[in-house]
Formats: C-alpha cells, structure tokens, sequence
C-alpha cells in the first residue's frame, strides 16, 4: 500500500558550489556531516502493523487497515496533532485490508484498492470525520490491485500502478464534485510499490518495484498538460558530479513527506533495509543526504505532514511490526538523546 494523502509517500550531504562543477572528485563526506534530527512522537495507540493507509484532513491524519503478524485489520484511527491525541472512529466498511491506497479531497478521505492476502480489490469508500460515517463510491475502474499509490492536486485524486498479478503503470483520477472516474496517460513503466509526493501542483513518482527489480527514475505528472515527464536518473549514470553520491535513494514500499516545499523519502527496502533519507528539491532537481532514519530499519510504514512537520509511523522488518512515530526535523543537527 502506497499512500498519499496522502499519500504519502525523504538525511543531507550538504553539497558545496564546487561540488556541482564538471570535472571536482568524488565527495568523501561522512556521516558525521549530514544534517537533519529524528525525535520520538506520540506512538499509534492502536496494534503494531505494516502495510496500513494514512491520509489527512486539516490537522488531523487517519490511519487505518494493514496487517500483523497475527491479523489484517478494517479499523480506522485519527490523530489530532493540537491535543496530540488518538481516537478510535467508525471502521472501515470494508474487508480488512492491506496494501492498500488513500487520498484526501476536501473534507473526506477515500480509501480502496489492496489485498486480503488471498483476493485483491477495486472498491472504494468515502470516509466524512465531520460525521464520523463512511460510504461506498463509484469503484476504482482499473483491475484489482494492491501496492498502487494515491496523491490528490487540487481537487482531484488519483490513482496509479500496482500489482494486479503483474506490476502495472496506468492512472486514473477520481473528481468527487462529479463522483466520476477517468482514465488517463499511463507512466513510461510498470511498477509497484513505489512512493508519491506532490509539489507545486505536480505529482512525483519515486523508484519502485519493475519485475521484481528497482528502478531508478523518478516521475513527475501535471494535470495541467496530463502528462508524464522522466527527471534526472536516482543513481550515479552522469558524467557530472551531481550524482556521484547517489548510492541509496532506489528503493521500494518507502514513505515521502514533504515540508517547506522540498520532498523527503525514507524507510522502504532495496536488497536490504534503507536506512539512508534523502531530501528532494525540485526547483534543481537535485536531491540531498540527511541524517539516516534514527529507529529500526522498515518498509510498509505510513508518513504525514502535518502543519509543515513530518512523520513517520508504523511498519515492518520481517516478522516484527512496529506502533512507533518519529518526527524528522531536517534542519537540525543530530541528538541520539531524543529518539530512544
């Protein structure tokens, strides 16, 4: 599951001017030198999981489905980040899930897609917190799916690729005002469990799984022109010196926020679990080291961003799940006194 709201769906080398000049060496900067703090948050109240959907409203993020080890859930939870307080509300219709996509528009969140473990859906439900009420919508019109990703632009959400027993790279975009689905430009390639973020009106793609292997682009799509533009390769295929350092920002089922208009991804898995955070700045397409994530390596957790703070929460490593919440504070230098 892949989410926007999300969802959502990246700590920083700093980069000197002479680092980005043809012809410098390749940088040697150490850990010690990257920037960016994570601090324990307010744990998820609820069962420890992976693979759960998150999306906001306002001040407030709704967390809900996944799986344990033991179960997979149809609950739904919001946090409100003023009391810093969680509270169980009305369930989820529909089967317990995982994998699943979310995505807000307005006043209500929208929850479908995802998998049982056993069949894979395409149905859909509107979630109204003012009410505390959910009701089903038009169904997703593509095939049955887990592991897509969501994202809303103004007052549209969409929904992307997937795994429907193959990896897929189709969209489609959902107008509540109209409470119709449409088909539109699908991405360059097939992928799954990728992650999504948006800045300035565009929808980014990062990585993802194609066939079993990572892939190293990133994609942005603006419904302005509805069409898909390939950005600067995620690893180190220049001749330039701008991306020598990038060695660990391919990966899958990660998370992305974003905060004061750049973008970061973390968490996720490529071979092995990413430790590393990487921060994107769209104006240069260039994307910068940040202190690594300072809890347990992870993939299928959820993020947010609340009031320009960003979170990451829940997920998995093998067998163990995780209820823990961290916020990251990019700017910061790094204390191993406040995230234990």
């Amino acid at each position: 599951m892949k989410q926007i709201a999300v969802y959502a769906a990246a700590l920083l080398i700093v980069l000197s001017p002479i680092l980005l000049l043809p012809g410098c060496t390749k940088s040697t900067d150490s850990d010690d030198e990257l920037v960016g703090n994570w601090s324990i948050s307010k744990d998820f109240e609820s069962d420890a999981r992976g693979e759960a959907i998150l999306f906001t409203i306002g001040d407030k993020a709704y967390l809900g489905t996944g799986v344990s080890s033991t179960k997979r859930y149809n609950d739904l939870w919001e946090y409100d980040l003023y009391r810093d307080f969680w509270t169980k509300m009305k369930d989820f219709p529909g089967t317990a899930r995982n994998s699943a996509v979310a995505f807000a528009v307005g006043s209500k969140g929208y929850v479908g897609t995802g998998t049982d473990g056993y069949a894979q859906y395409n149905d859909m439900y509107a979630f109204d917190p003012a009410n505390n009420t959910w009701d089903p919508i038009t169904a997703f019109p593509g095939s049955a799916r887990y592991n897509a990703v969501a994202f809303t632009i103004g007052n549209v959400g969409y929904v992307c690729s997937g795994y429907d027993g193959s990896d897929l790279q189709d969209l489609y975009s959902y107008t509540p005002a109209t409470g119709q689905w449409e088909q539109l430009k699908s991405m360059n390639r097939r992928r799954s469990a990728s992650t999504a973020f948006v800045l300035d009106n565009k929808a980014y793609i990062v990585s993802g799984n194609n066939n079993g292997s990572a892939l190293n682009d990133l994609l942005v799509y603006d419904p302005a022109t509805k069409d898909w533009t390939e950005k600067r390769k995620l690893t180190n295929v220049s001749d330039e010196t701008y991306d020598d350092d990038y060695t660990s920002i391919v990966r899958s089922n990660a998370v992305s926020f974003v905060m004061n208009n750049k973008a970061y991804l973390a968490t996720g898995v490529n071979g092995s679990y990413a430790s590393t955070v990487w921060e994107y700045d769209a104006t240069t397409d260039l994307w910068s080291r940040k202190t690594d994530f300072e809890a347990k390596t992870r993939e299928g957790a959820v993020a947010m961003t609340l009031r320009n703070r960003g979170f990451v929460m829940t997920g998995r490593n093998g067998s163990e799940y995780y209820y823990n919440t961290f916020e990251f504070h990019p700017n910061d230098e790094q204390n191993d006194n406040d995230n234990q």
